[in-house]
């Protein structure tokens, strides 16, 4: 069942180990995009894609899915740090949790998030995160945060903090438990491609 939260889909990136923009990747009859999006209108009441290019997305994804689009921190950069893209949606949203996903986890499905649900209403109130844990830190882009936690990333981002990993070692962080890792396999190189299209 869903809850009340609200899901950020960030779409910002280069894709440069792809050779090609993997948003766009054909994937079960649809992108791969479309189809994170598809996970995330299951499980939230209200889903936000955010990304520099509105135009060239907004005929692929769900209907009831909100663009927002995502200001250059300069104008002659080429793409803005996760986490930017993460501060700028969070500016729409006034549900207490947010659900944060990469648009290239092809293998996560809605039946993994709901069940994921429970640890909510369990977590401290400290806590601005629930998150899996990788063995080189959190999986930051596949997870649940609390809309509290906006003003602890709006500081670090003005001291000219960039890393995820890094402004989550300053806070409190749940692990949520993955029975099969394989859900949060990242679509990143044609090599990774290769292994959920064949």
């Amino acid at each position: 069942m869903k809850q009340d939260i609200t899901a950020i889909v960030l779409a910002g990136g280069q894709s440069s180990r792809m050779g090609q923009d993997k948003a766009l990747l054909p994937f079960r009859n649809q992108t791969l995009l479309s189809s994170v999006c598809t996970v995330a209108q299951e499980s939230a009441n209200c889903v936000y894609v955010v990304t520099p290019w509105t135009e060239k997305y907004h005929n692929i994804i769900p209907k009831f899915c909100k663009l927002i689009l995502e200001n250059r921190i300069s104008p002659t950069a080429k793409s803005n740090f996760p986490l930017m893209g993460f501060f700028q949606g969070l500016q729409q949203v006034i549900t207490p949790w947010i659900l944060l996903l990469a648009c290239d986890l092809p293998n996560l499905d809605s039946q993994t998030i709901i069940g994921w649900y429970p640890y909510l209403t369990q977590a401290p109130q400290d806590a601005f995160a629930l998150l899996p844990r990788h063995p080189k830190g959190w999986e930051s882009l596949c997870g649940f945060y609390r809309l509290s936690c906006k003003a602890s990333l709006e500081n670090y981002l003005n001291h000219g903090g960039k890393s995820f990993q890094r402004w989550l070692a300053q806070s409190f962080v749940i692990e949520l438990p993955v029975r099969d890792r394989s859900i949060l396999f990242n679509c990143n190189t044609p090599e990774d491609w290769k292994k959920i299209s064949s």
